[in-house]
């Protein structure tokens, strides 16, 4: 009997680990795949190697959190089962919405929904863990506002990636011996930019393992039923295989709905997003990756827009101005106004930027998907009780 329910355990962690690579690699990966600089199966071999590295390392901590901290008794081997339901059901209904799945934020609320029926829930962690899902945005907010009001626009005119046609390395045969030299049409700029979206890529997929590999095992391991390396090998599989799966298309949509942001906005996205990520994963505090890389979108949308009003014509209340919140799509030849002067023509006309509607459901899946994790985890363990 035991060994049954570890087989249904088993499965149910590949299925979540399944769902977790397919949001994940796209994320990760999809603004380099868009830009045509690797293929999608490329992507889901390095986004596999570095998810291991990351759960093997940091992730470790989040699995202590997760198997040990929020409830103040271990996990029994069927209870722990019934919490992988509910983090997968959680994953289906985010699925269904179309919008990248808060896993770590579902995973906490199932498992507190379990403390909570058994009288376990260690008020202390959640609410600590409760904190940091406050901070995260706000942090995230404000670091891509800040860029993007003070630093992006030279940035993006000096330092612009882009993608020119044919090969970027070619092998030089006019010597004695072949060397690798740059395409027939590739910069030097432009090989530097694409070893950038290479390193943040990787650094992004270091930093979904470390934050997302404890959410497929952390209640097997927590019973005890499976130790943590062999739990964090499974959870690998499951998402490397989601990687080169169902992410094929993820790689293709992300940030589509959300936004239409140049490479180099993605990878301050990226960088900002995984940064926290993988601070807060170190401290052992479950966050979702998403969290992060939206809030840094609109914040550097936002700075970028309000270049146009100083901060002394806000305090006159003077603000008059005219400002396009499609300003970070601009042409990287746009002209670059000081804070406080009117944009060219080229910025005010850009592209629109946000859906406000995107946003608000981006938003709204993180109160919900814990919240419903919380209360059906709840439910079902106080009408079916079940020892932990």
């Amino acid at each position: 009997m035991l060994s049954a329910v570890l087989v249904v355990g088993v499965v149910a962690s590949l299925f979540v680990g399944f769902n977790i690579g397919g949001s994940s690699t796209g994320i990760a990966w999809g603004p380099a795949v868009g830009a045509g600089l690797l293929k999608k199966t490329t992507a889901a071999a390095l986004m596999t190697f570095f998810v291991f590295l990351g759960g093997w390392t940091v992730g470790r901590n989040v699995m202590d959190t997760l198997s040990e901290g929020i409830i103040t008794t271990e996990i029994s081997l069927t209870a722990g089962v019934a919490v992988l339901f509910f983090i997968g059901f959680g994953i289906l209904v985010a699925n269904v919405f179309g919008v990248p799945v808060p896993t770590s934020m579902t995973t906490v609320g199932a498992i507190a929904g379990l403390g909570l029926a058994t009288d376990t829930l260690n008020f202390a962690t959640i609410g600590e863990i409760v904190t940091w899902w406050i901070v995260t945005p706000v942090v995230g907010l404000w670091v891509g506002a800040v860029l993007g009001r003070y630093v992006y626009p030279e940035l993006n005119q000096r330092y612009a990636i882009r993608n020119t046609p044919g090969p970027l390395l070619a092998l030089d045969r006019s010597g004695n011996f072949p060397k690798p030299a740059l395409g027939p049409n590739t910069t030097r700029q432009e090989l530097a930019g694409t070893v950038v979206v290479f390193v943040v890529g990787c650094y992004m997929a270091f930093s979904a393992g470390a934050s997302n590999v404890p959410n497929a095992v952390a209640p097997l391991v927590s019973s005890n039923a499976i130790p943590d390396n062999t739990a964090i090998i499974i959870a690998t599989v499951a998402i490397g295989i989601g990687g080169f799966t169902i992410a094929r298309r993820t790689m293709e949509s992300v940030g589509s709905e959300l936004s239409d942001i140049p490479l180099l906005a993605a990878l301050i996205v990226m960088l900002t997003a995984s940064t926290i990520t993988t601070t807060l994963s170190y401290m052992g505090i479950p966050i979702s990756l998403v969290m992060g890389s939206v809030m840094t979108i609109v914040g550097l949308g936002w700075g970028r827009a309000t270049r146009p009003i100083a901060a002394r014509d806000v305090i006159r209340g003077d603000t008059d101005v005219e400002i396009e919140m499609g300003a970070l799509t601009a042409e990287p030849q746009a002209p670059v106004t000081k804070i406080g002067e009117r944009e060219p023509p080229e910025v005010l006309n850009a592209s629109d930027l946000f859906n406000p509607r995107a946003i608000m459901k981006y938003v709204s899946m993180w109160i919900i998907g814990p919240s419903l994790a919380t209360i059906l985890s709840y439910l079902f363990f106080v009408l079916v009780p079940i020892s932990t």
